[in-house]
This record gives C-alpha cells, structure tokens and sequence, in this order.
C-alpha cells in the first residue's frame, strides 16, 4: 500500500531532513512550500518525492492542494506541520500585522491542513498528525510577542487535537524544538559555538519518525528535543 507523508514548511535544514527520513522510510513525500525552485532542487535529491507550491497562510491554497494530492496521489498516512514563523519584536514594536501573520502560520495554518486529512485518517482509523513547536509555546519572550503567542495556541490546538481524535486512531504529536538548528546561516552567525551546541536537523527528522512508529498503547503527545548544553 502506498504511504503518504506530507510535510509543511520544507526548506534546507528540519523540512529537507524530515522529507528525506520518511522517503526512505518508502513513503511518497509530498513538500510543501512557498519556495517552488527549491522543493523542485529538493525532489530531484529524493526518490518519489513531490514539491508542490503552497502557503499555509492563505486557507484556499491549502484546500486546493489538498485536494490535488487526494486525487492524484492519495489518502495522506502521515501529517508533519514543520511551517513556522514569527515577528522578533517587543510588545510595543509588535505589529497587528505581524500576530496575524504569525498566528496565520504557526496556528490557523495547523488548523486548516489538519481538516484536510482528518476525515480520511478516521475512515481508515490511523494516522499521524506530527506537529513541530517552539519552547516559546511554553514560556514569552521580551522579543518574542507574536512568535510565543502564537506557538503557545498552536500547542494548544495539538493538545485539543489529540485528546478529540486519539479514539479514532489518530496520533497528535508535539515536538519541542528548544535549540538552534545546524544550518549555514546559523553556523556563519555563530562561528564560535561548537558543533554540539547546535541541533542536527537528520537528528530532529529521526525523533519524528520514531513517534509515527509508536504502539497506540503507549503514545508520545508531547517531546523536548534540545542539545545537552542547552539551558531549560
């Protein structure tokens, strides 16, 4: 049977890691992304993967990609939201502007894609609704308004997601990602930390993978991920 794996937010770092853990897992990955040159780079590098163009901000995208993969490749097994975003200002430098942006990302974009697989997950009574969060989901910042106000209600939203859809077979998973991940531009901002100061995105991509594989008896809603260095 074909497994379907779509993931949110691809770019380099957890997005590309997460496509290429679960492709070769054998399931037909489909990225989503608003970068289209990139998921197109991105697919040639992994066997049967598909990128398709979408953003999670605008609700009528989602439903037409959405149906595009039901009808052209099929019932989706596996959810991983990766798509994150926020505005790094204080509360008097935070725009109206920028909460809906990032609630639209972080939240309401959760909401929207979780719809479009729901139903199909109950029919068949399985499915993996993976959703990658923030240590600001837990606790604000003084520069993280629209950020931590945002991933703390995307918390939220799993928690209710996962408590409403456990007994149709549907496993809801939060990720805490607290710690910077190992990127070019992380690595070229940070040019004196050392390499196990930084979170390896393959790292992060396999902890996700192992919480789609776990025995309906003993369910994950909720795992921290950080480096050993990292304050908490």
């Amino acid at each position: 049977m074909n497994k379907v794996c779509v993931i949110t937010g691809v770019g380099p770092g957890n997005g590309a890691s997460l496509s290429r853990r679960f492709g070769s897992e054998g399931y037909t990955v489909v990225m989503l992304a608003r970068n289209g040159d990139y998921l197109k780079q991105l697919a040639s590098e992994i066997p049967g993967s598909i990128g398709m163009v979408c953003d999670v901000r605008e609700p009528e995208a989602i439903k037409s990609v959405f149906e595009r993969i039901h009808k052209d490749i099929g019932a989706v097994n596996t959810l991983v939201y990766n798509a994150g975003a926020g505005e790094w200002t204080s509360i008097m430098e935070t725009s109206t502007q920028g909460m809906h942006s990032s609630w639209a990302t972080n939240t309401l974009g959760l909401l929207a894609c979780a719809q479009q697989v729901i139903p199909g997950m109950s029919d068949k009574g399985e499915g993996n609704i993976m959703v990658i969060g923030a240590t600001a989901s837990l606790r604000g910042g003084a520069q993280s308004t629209a950020f931590a106000s945002a991933k703390a209600a995307q918390r939220s939203l799993a928690q209710s997601m996962a408590r409403d859809l456990g007994s149709r077979g549907i496993h809801v998973g939060y990720l805490i990602i607290d710690g910077i991940i190992d990127l070019e531009r992380t690595r070229t901002r940070m040019p004196d930390k050392a390499d196990d100061y930084f979170m390896k995105p393959d790292a992060i991509a396999d902890s996700v993978f192992a919480l789609t594989r776990q025995d309906r008896s003993a369910w994950t809603f909720e795992l921290d991920l950080r480096p050993f260095g990292e304050r908490w």
